[in-house]
């Protein structure tokens, strides 16, 4: 085989892979392209400077990774506010006509999977990035490289970010786990658990063998031009992507309601599992004017299908006490399988709901199932009882620490601030991965260290020393010094997780961000007006850090003298043509516009992702697309990359 040959067999091996794997189309047999893929190996043991980029052998997994290093994403991948009928529908809808008029929607299937990003430079994947917190995910390329439906070549030349999910289809899912079964391994609960596993194996060899299959549904940044989302995914499905089953642009509730239907009919009939369908306001422009709340964008909604209802029977009513001290019940029932996923406990919300509903011990019920939501008891089929079946008494004292308990009615409270339920779970709460990301601090070692009285409050964890937990069962000298080590690294940890570490109720990872952004550590000074002033606060979580700050001022501060957090250093910008100014970029630019950003910002300015009335300058590159348009359209004022850096150089803007 000579070079030329070579190329044309590679071509030959990528046209038979696209066919199976992309179009479910085979062009010929596995003896053949088996044999063909030999020969292309054999040559390029000899030629290895003729090895191309995309031969399928570059799709094997390589050799043992270390460990996944960090990856910011262009563009934040955000996640979707979920609806759940056709009532929440027409409220969304009416929302988003108060932001913009003529709307129009394109409507896919809502895979169940693990998201992905893939980059493109010159028509070649680049990186392959997981989701992680919307911002910054783990990279992931060799691994993503294996994934046959994944083209390493792509006929586009400028950066593109690709997102996706990452699925295994239904029946791929039963052989993986016969197989795990057979060998004595802990089998996958479902094949997002197996599909977001294996897309994170160490060793790319695993993945490789799990046959994951990548399903596109949207882009991140990028220079294309169409002005409607349905026509830039179908420039995008011409790249070598799997397309979905069904799609559909619709005009309004009507029509979006009946393609729903259509979708959950045949639900079924999908080769990977679906949890709903995606709702997207077509208009690129449009949804970009829309903007974002704190947690999601305005212009998109994920439609969750009707979760999925099956029998089963109550043997127990455990209770539960939170780190906030509030007791809740959850129902343990007999094992029921529901769309792969072995269900062996029903959440209760609260005692009036036992109450209201008559559910006994020995009950048979109608348990109902949506997503990755807890399973509830929808009904008591009380035509069924025998006898036998038990009232559940309305408790008095905490099933903990036996301390008699504040009944509110719906809620019943521990109010033992040393309860050892509340203790242990807020320390296991401040030690996990959004917070102090305290390793080798888990559930486990945190109850045992309570329960030998080692500690009694989370501020306990930086008097630790090794001589006293190696006093105890199963430490050994390694196992204690990691864990100090551990602690010791939380220390000048971000602000942001001291924050979100505090456990303040309605204040999650984002809530956190946003105070960390705008008071630091500081945040302890901060007024009720002041806080709702912030993007995404409302009345519920500035209350609710006001009264947490008042009743654990004490507490918060030995904190920080402990972990010493942080604070984003916020530096007066000198006076600038963009100081204070509201800025939008687009297009493609001589750096990655996320270094622009950052420019921008350490200049006082306020880079927005969409443009309005109020913005004063867009910033544009090549191929600037609806943006451009807009800000022409609304008489902002509209400037080339090189005018930008001519403004900043000179310290002024030109005539």
């Amino acid at each position: 085989m000579n070079k030329e040959e070579y190329k044309a067999n590679v071509e030959l091996l990528n046209k038979y892979s696209y066919n199976y794997y992309v179009l479910d189309n085979a062009l010929t047999t596995d003896e053949v392209y088996d044999k063909l893929y030999v020969e292309v190996e054999a040559y390029e043991s000899e030629n290895v400077d003729d090895i191309l980029i995309d031969s399928p052998t570059q799709r094997v997994g390589d050799v043992m990774s270390d460990g996944f290093t960090k990856e910011s994403h262009d563009q934040r991948m955000w996640s979707l506010e979920d609806i759940f009928n056709n009532e929440d529908l027409l409220k969304w809808i009416q929302r988003s006509k108060k932001l913009v008029d003529n709307l129009s929607f394109y409507c896919e299937p809502k895979y169940d999977g693990a998201s992905l990003n893939l980059v493109y430079e010159n028509g070649i994947l680049v990186s392959a990035i997981t989701r992680g917190d919307g911002e910054v995910g783990e990279l992931i390329t060799q691994n993503a490289k294996t994934i046959k439906s994944i083209p390493l070549k792509i006929d586009h030349l400028k950066r593109l970010e690709i997102r996706g999910e990452v699925v295994i289809y239904k029946d791929e899912f039963e052989k993986i786990n016969l197989l795990r079964a057979k060998e004595g391994e802990q089998l996958f609960a479902n094949p997002r658990n197996a599909a977001a596993g294996s897309l994170r194996q160490l060793d790319s060899k695993i993945t490789a063998s799990r046959n994951l299959v990548f399903l596109p549904y949207g882009v991140g940044q990028n220079s294309l031009t169409q002005k409607l989302l349905s026509n830039k995914m179908t420039y995008i499905y011409t790249l070598g992507f799997i397309e979905p089953m069904i799609r559909s642009t619709c005009k309004n509730a009507q029509e979006i309601e009946k393609f729903y239907n259509s979708m959950n009919s045949i639900r079924d009939r999908f080769a990977m599992m679906l949890d709903g369908m995606v709702i997207k306001v077509d208009s690129i422009a449009q949804a970009e004017e829309m903007g974002f709340t704190v947690k999601n964008p305005r212009g998109a909604v994920a439609y969750k299908f009707p979760a999925v209802e099956k029998i089963t029977k109550v043997k127990e009513i455990i209770l539960q006490v939170g780190r906030s001290g509030v007791v809740t019940p959850v129902a343990i029932v007999e094992p029921t399988a529901i769309e792969g996923v072995i269900v062996e406990r029903a959440t209760l919300h609260n005692f009036d709901e036992i109450e209201r509903k008559d559910i006994r011990i020995g009950d048979s019920v109608i348990i109902l199932r949506s997503g990755d939501v807890i399973p509830k008891i929808m009904k008591v089929l009380t035509h069924e009882r025998d006898g036998s079946e038990v009232e559940f008494k309305r408790v008095t004292s905490c099933p903990v620490c036996e301390s008699e308990l504040l009944d509110e009615g719906a809620l019943i409270k521990c109010q033992n601030l040393s309860c050892a339920a509340r203790v242990v779970n807020a320390i296991i709460y401040f030690a996990s991965k959004p917070c102090l990301n305290i390793d080798g601090l888990g559930v486990k070692i945190v109850e045992v260290l309570h329960t030998e009285g080692v500690i009694q409050n989370v501020t306990d964890l930086f008097t630790l020393n090794k001589e006293r937990l190696l006093e105890l069962e199963g430490f050994k000298e390694k196992k204690a010094q990691n864990l100090l080590d551990s602690i010791e690294s939380a220390k000048g940890c971000e602000c942001w997780r001291f924050i979100n570490a505090m456990g303040i109720e309605h204040v999650g990872e984002v809530g956190s961000k946003v105070l960390c952004e705008n008071f630091g550590v500081e945040f302890v000074t901060a007024t009720k007006e002041q806080i709702l002033a912030l993007d995404g606060f409302g009345e519920e979580m500035a209350e609710s850090v006001v009264e947490f700050v008042r009743v654990n001022s004490e507490h918060i501060e030995r904190l920080r003298e402990f972990l010493k957090p942080n604070s984003p250093v916020i530096v007066e910008a000198e006076e600038n043509p963009f100081k204070a100014k509201t800025v939008v970029l687009t297009g493609s630019m001589s750096e990655s516009r996320g270094d622009i950003k950052n420019m921008l910002e350490a200049l006082g300015a306020k880079v927005s992702g969409s443009v309005s009335k109020k913005t004063d300058f867009l910033i544009y590159g090549e191929d600037a697309g609806s943006k451009y348009d807009k800000a022409i359209k609304l008489g902002v004022e509209a400037i080339t990359e090189s005018v930008m850096r001519e403004m900043i150089l000179n310290n002024s803007i030109p005539n």
